[in-house]
């Protein structure tokens, strides 16, 4: 049996399996470069495979062919590897211009046995059994050389450099990089032209290029601290992450949080995530964290099947950060970490104390109490400095909690008795915001100009700014959120020219919606400076015909069912 084929064939299996070791130890993070080594070796291997086979010119061109596709395009991708490696950034118009070089020589390839530009003459024979392809070399060789030449002498270079001046480069990486170069090379330029062999050992440089880049490949990973570590720290401490864009389209999240947020399963990428009631706690997380950056740790509690047994909860703290792509911010990551054993730990201490805990229970009842006339004292501050909405905030708590009612009693809309109570709870705080409007533009006596009813709108998002801040150390987060929508989107409209965010349909939170209604219903019974009290029927009128273009249309027959109770509300007022 013939050497050269049993040769080239074994070659071409060393190339395979280190192909296959690479895929079995690849890793996300491997540079892109590796794999197109590992790529092109066993192409060009099984091109000098063909070359020790073929029987026809034709056969011959081709396997010199298939051959070069890794002599044209190898030393580029090692060269790239080391740049890589060694933390030197190579503009991307000098990689295009690099890859087009290595482009512009494999098609001169291509066209050999019609053109002499990469060899001006071909013939074929067989010697003593084994194919031979004689060939004259034209300019495009040339320049092949001189290309490898340039490569091999800027992965040299540097390597040198690296050496000296960036510690922080493995010293072991670094000599294992000159190794690929300088065998590659070596058999170009001495092996062929000083030993002259029958065979080519070119492949079995790029083998032994392989080989060393998988000791490269193995080992690389472990100086990159930042994959290396948040790898270890996701699989040893059961951490669970999601992902969102700034528009809060959902990303991804791992199997983790998918358990932990059973809301996520049913979400499809891309789909608008927090608007659902189920969604509200997560979205709260990021809202929080979008108006004060700093504001980004919380609590996530998962409760076992047994809502009043605290051993079979779960707890987690949320983290709420930026989602980076390299350098750019591109929306929002939430991670959750275990704490359960801490917080168990914690209440396993509680339980001697209970006698402390209840006192200190009531404490923090009465604390609540203080706090919630606080705010509602706050409230009628900023009422009493607006001339057209004296009685204002009761009126329309009123008309919130007569809304409400209808809601529960319909069962529509799914709202927990929890959610509406906080809804009740948050309406006289709608417009808390004016705290901070002009005394000039509040206490006007007329309409506004449009510069002054545009420093008016302000109060919206100043108004949900304020109660983030009264309620920030809250622990009723779900009352929070509501509260701070209720102020800031209650201006909003269905169909999105509202203000101060244009959303529009289901964007604006329910608890906004529902509060729109008796903010306007309100403001066209009863009397303003700017103008006298409608009567109910046209109130009415203008209510209903803004469903489905001012308020939303699925609170339209709950409104209905409320207008009775609320004509007799507003007559009991004049009584």
């Amino acid at each position: 049996m013939r050497l050269l084929p049993l040769f080239y064939g074994a070659v071409l299996a060393a190339s395979l399996v280190c192909a296959a070791l690479y895929i079995y130890i690849w890793h996300k993070h491997f540079d892109v470069n590796f794999t197109l080594i590992f790529t092109l070796v066993p192409v060009a291997c099984l091109g000098y495979f063909l070359s020790s086979i073929v029987k026809t010119l034709e056969g011959a061109i081709m396997a010199q062919q298939i051959i070069y596709i890794g002599g044209s395009f190898l030393q580029l991708f090692i060269v790239l590897s080391i740049f890589n490696l060694c933390q030197i950034e190579l503009p991307k118009w000098a990689r295009v211009f690099l890859y087009a070089c290595c482009t512009i020589i494999y098609s001169s390839v291509l066209t050999i046995g019609h053109l002499d530009w990469f060899y001006k003459s071909v013939s074929f024979d067989i010697v003593k059994g084994n194919p031979v392809l004689y060939k004259e070399y034209g300019f495009m060789h040339t320049l092949f050389y001189v290309l490898v030449c340039v490569f091999l002498l800027a992965g040299i270079i540097t390597i040198i450099y690296s050496r000296i001046n960036k510690k922080e480069i493995p010293r072991r990486i670094l000599l294992l990089l000159v190794i690929p170069d300088i065998v590659c090379v070596f058999n170009y330029f001495v092996v062929l032209k000083v030993f002259n062999f029958s065979f080519d050992l070119v492949p079995l440089g790029y083998v032994a290029a392989e080989f060393v880049y998988l000791l490269i490949a193995y080992r690389v990973n472990l100086y990159d601290v930042s994959n290396t570590v948040i790898d270890s720290y996701v699989k040893e401490r059961n951490v669970g992450y999601i992902s969102f864009d700034f528009n809060c389209r959902y990303l991804g999240s791992n199997d983790i949080a998918k358990e932990l947020v059973p809301e996520i399963k049913d979400t499809a990428v891309d789909e608008l995530f927090g608007y659902k009631p189920s969604q509200r706690k997560i979205r709260h997380f990021i809202d929080s964290f979008r108006q004060n950056n700093e504001n980004n740790t919380f609590l996530y509690t998962v409760h076992g099947p047994d809502d009043n047994s605290f051993e079979d909860d779960q707890f987690y703290n949320v983290n709420v950060n930026y989602l980076y792509d390299g350098n750019w911010k591109r929306g929002y990551i939430i991670t959750f970490i275990d704490d359960t054993p801490n917080r168990k730990y914690i209440r396993l201490l509680d339980t001697y104390n209970e006698s402390l805990k209840e006192e200190v229970d009531q404490k923090t009842r009465h604390i609540v109490e203080m706090h919630d006339n606080l705010i509602m004292g706050l409230a009628m501050m900023v009422e009493s400095r607006d001339n057209s909405t004296g009685g204002h905030i009761k009126r329309t708590s009123e008309g919130v909690r007569l809304l409400i009612d209808e809601i529960l009693k319909e069962g529509k809309l799914e709202l927990s008795e929890e959610f509406c109570k906080d809804v009740v709870k948050a309406a006289p705080m709608h417009d808390l915001g004016k705290i901070a409007v002009d005394d000039a533009i509040l206490r006007k006596p007329g309409r506004f100009t449009d510069e002054e009813f545009n420093k008016m709108k302000a109060h919206a998002a100043e108004g949900a700014r304020v109660i983030h801040k009264i309620l920030l150390n809250t622990d009723d987060n779900s009352f929070k959120k509501v509260a701070e929508n209720v102020a800031h989107y209650h201006h909003e409209r269905w169909d999105g020219s509202g203000y101060p965010e244009k959303l529009a349909g289901e964007q604006i939170p329910i608890e906004a919606r529902i509060m729109a209604i008796a903010d306007v219903y309100d403001a066209l019974v009863s009397k303003r400076v700017y103008k006298e009290a409608f009567d109910f029927e046209r109130a009415d009128n203008i209510i209903m015909e803004g469903m489905g273009t001012q308020f939303d249309p699925e609170l339209k027959s709950v409104y209905e069912k409320a207008r009775p109770r609320f004509e007799e509300y507003y007559s009991s007022l004049t009584d």
